[in-house]
């Protein structure tokens, strides 16, 4: 993870940090060689498990632009320890990110792990391949313009303070499922030991 820190400890973060005693916390991740982060087994498996994600990349201005992806999990790939990519779906058709890669390619990515109060921050540069269906998902039904893939420059995992804890509504259904289910057991229970007490 020291390339992370690397990107994103500028002087005038150090400085808020000194200002603020956490200097000395975060002194370990700027120790250690200036490459490439590589992903290895757990971010793999978090990656992996993601359906959505929020990707940002900067305008011709200056102005950051954060934007959300979602897909099927799984959608986002792990291509090598060192890359990422996915299939592009079509959304609104602003092409607001899709312009803002044309003159920078730097982008980061957060990926949201509610349930479970995880996340991951991810730098990295973007290459747009258009018309690249490679990275479609099977079965989705979405249309794919073009395929992103991400060299990843470096990734933090952050703390979990603070992430509120939120479930898919599918589990939530699933889970309620079964409660419906035992909670119409009991009644029925409930109805024959009336009847027999009757």
């Amino acid at each position: 993870m020291s390339r992370y820190a690397q990107l994103a400890f500028t002087d005038g973060v150090l400085a808020h940090q000194k200002a603020h005693g956490s200097d000395r916390a975060y002194r370990r991740m700027l120790d250690g060689p200036a490459e490439t982060d590589r992903l290895g087994p757990d971010e793999r498996a978090f990656i992996a498990e993601r359906d959505s994600f929020y990707l940002a990349s900067v305008s011709e201005t200056g102005w950051p632009y954060i934007q959300h992806r979602g897909g099927p999990p799984g959608f986002l790939r792990v291509l090598d320890d060192r890359t990422l990519g996915f299939a592009d779906f079509r959304g609104n058709r602003q092409y607001i990110t899709r312009g803002n890669l044309d003159h920078d390619d730097r982008v980061s990515l957060f990926l949201m792990d509610y349930a479970h109060q995880a996340r991951l921050k991810l730098f990295g540069r973007a290459r747009v391949v258009e018309d690249d269906q490679s990275l479609a998902a099977a079965g989705y039904p979405a249309k794919v313009e073009r395929a992103v893939v991400i060299e990843v420059e470096g990734f933090d995992w952050n703390c979990p303070r603070h992430i509120p804890q939120l479930f898919p509504r599918d589990a939530v259904e699933h889970a309620l499922g079964h409660l419906r289910e035992r909670v119409a057991e009991l009644e029925r229970e409930n109805a024959r030991l009336r009847g027999a007490l009757s």
